[in-house]
């Protein structure tokens, strides 16, 4: 069979390429091994979601009080929680299916492997091969939970995202290792479950790619709902041969021995890019991507890669704007290429994080002169009102010229508000445009605007 574009992989980079080539006229198919929708909507940021809105929930139920209203009995059904979460991923691979029939898409259930010749072999369940050819082959083929050599997942003991999501039952105790938006998640989840949560973190911060004062914030919010934090901290070995699990790790003091039933790795992904044939076709990759251009063209015409196996960040939301933007050049659209420098990331723990562009340290490291303004969310009608007041929103603007060089927030549903940084940054709005932009009262959202007021010190409410 002969497509003109063949997508390898259906997750947020595979699906959204597939029905982009689809709407600009290109006949596809997209071949998947497993779930349509891969990692993202089956085992990571769709599920986790729904994981985390059941922790909200019953921690709303805890603190019943603080509101005036008065719950006698309440509990959770562990294995309720994680059932609901599978039936929100399937529901949602199940609209996926719907998307593909609606554009007229392929879909190949099984492995595929490129070959020369722009051909793909897709072998399916019961080993039967087959060979298919396109004039374009789109590697999404995504990424997995990353092992260390010293904390080798047996999928009982010592798990990754994917068992985490789907335990029997709920651990008493659990370490997590690494505290990225993954860790932290699952922390949150598990500590407002009554698990005991410990994380080790090999920086000196957690969720270390934030801002500083956005992981200062986030440890003092964690701790104080009983989450144990050890920084500047890595796990050596573990021992799985008793009941639980044994982790000694070694601190800046010296080595502790920590037990607990389960221990997480969220210590990052590693790349599916072995056995897809890249060898074959002489595709080239370096420390475990694939090599492309801006367009995402690699080496050998007529081959592209996007998402996690691609250099840059391996989020879902990128995946989907490589692969639009692909597929768009492939079409002879005029395209231009991505801008790295504005990608907003989200974590969902409580309180969520977001943030857009250059950190504080960044921004003094390359040598600009500042303008930081911070709006504490105590300071928000609305947040004291929900009850969610901690946190803030941190601005960094160019003193110069007035560029907005970077936008961090952490509290209540601030995923939700960092489109208007990002958005306002595409547009190279200044701090000026942005102060003099009414915002809604009371709202969360109009703390970007007070924290604008502050970097120019104009604010009102503080």
């Amino acid at each position: 069979m002969k497509y003109d574009i063949i997508v390898l992989g259906s997750g947020p980079g595979g699906y959204v390429t597939a029905i982009r080539a689809s709407q600009l006229g290109f006949k596809t198919a997209v071949i998947e091994k497993e779930s349509l929708g891969g990692v993202c909507l089956n085992w990571g940021c769709i599920p986790t979601k729904a994981l985390l809105k059941s922790a909200q929930v019953f921690d709303y139920l805890k603190h019943a009080s603080d509101y005036g209203l008065t719950i006698s009995e309440f509990d959770k059904d562990f294995s309720a929680v994680v059932q609901r979460s599978r039936g929100v991923a399937n529901g949602m691979s199940k609209g996926i299916e719907f998307l593909m029939k609606k554009n007229k898409i392929d879909v190949i259930q099984g492995t595929g492997k490129i070959k020369t010749g722009k051909k793909i072999d897709v072998t399916d369940e019961a080993g039967k091969t087959t060979e298919y050819a396109a004039d374009h082959i789109i590697i999404a083929t995504g990424a997995r939970s990353r092992e260390l050599p010293s904390l080798p997942q047996d999928g009982k003991k010592v798990i990754g995202y994917r068992q985490a999501m789907t335990l029997a039952e709920q651990p008493k105790s659990m370490i997590i290792v690494g505290s990225g938006a993954i860790g932290v998640e699952f922390a949150h989840f598990y500590n407002s479950m009554g698990t005991d949560v410990t994380i080790v973190e090999f920086m000196p911060n957690i969720v270390p790619v934030e801002d500083e004062d956005i992981s200062k914030q986030m440890e003092r919010s964690m701790k104080k709902a009983g989450v144990k934090i050890m920084t500047n901290s890595s796990v050596e070995k573990v021992d799985t041969s008793g009941a639980g699990v044994k982790a000694t790790v070694k601190t800046a003091k010296g080595e502790e021995v920590l037990e607990a039933d389960i221990l997480l790795s969220a210590v990052g992904i590693k790349s599916n890019i072995e056995n897809i044939g890249l060898e074959e076709v002489g595709i080239a990759t370096d420390r475990d991507k694939i090599l492309v251009n801006d367009f995402y063209q690699t080496n050998v015409p007529g081959y592209y890669a996007i998402g996690d196996v691609v250099p840059g960040p391996a989020l879902a939301h990128v995946a989907s704007a490589e692969g639009i933007t692909c597929v768009e050049k492939i079409a002879g659209m005029h395209v231009d290429a991505i801008d790295y420098g504005n990608i907003p990331g989200c974590t969902y723990a409580t309180p969520e994080i977001a943030s857009v562009g250059l950190t504080e340290k960044q921004a003094r490291e390359k040598g600009y002169d500042l303008k930081i303004g911070k709006f504490p969310f105590s300071a928000s009608g609305k947040a004291s009102a929900s009850g969610a007041k901690d946190g803030f929103v941190k601005v960094i603007f160019d003193a110069k010229y007035g560029e907005w060089l970077g936008c961090h927030m952490i509290g209540a549903g601030v995923t939700d508000m960092i489109a208007e940084a990002v958005l306002g940054r595409k547009l190279e709005t200044t701090g000026h445009e942005v102060l003099k932009t009414i915002h809604p009262h009371p709202t969360m959202s109009e703390a970007v605007m007070e924290a604008v007021a502050a970097a120019y010190d104009e604010v009102i409410h503080i």
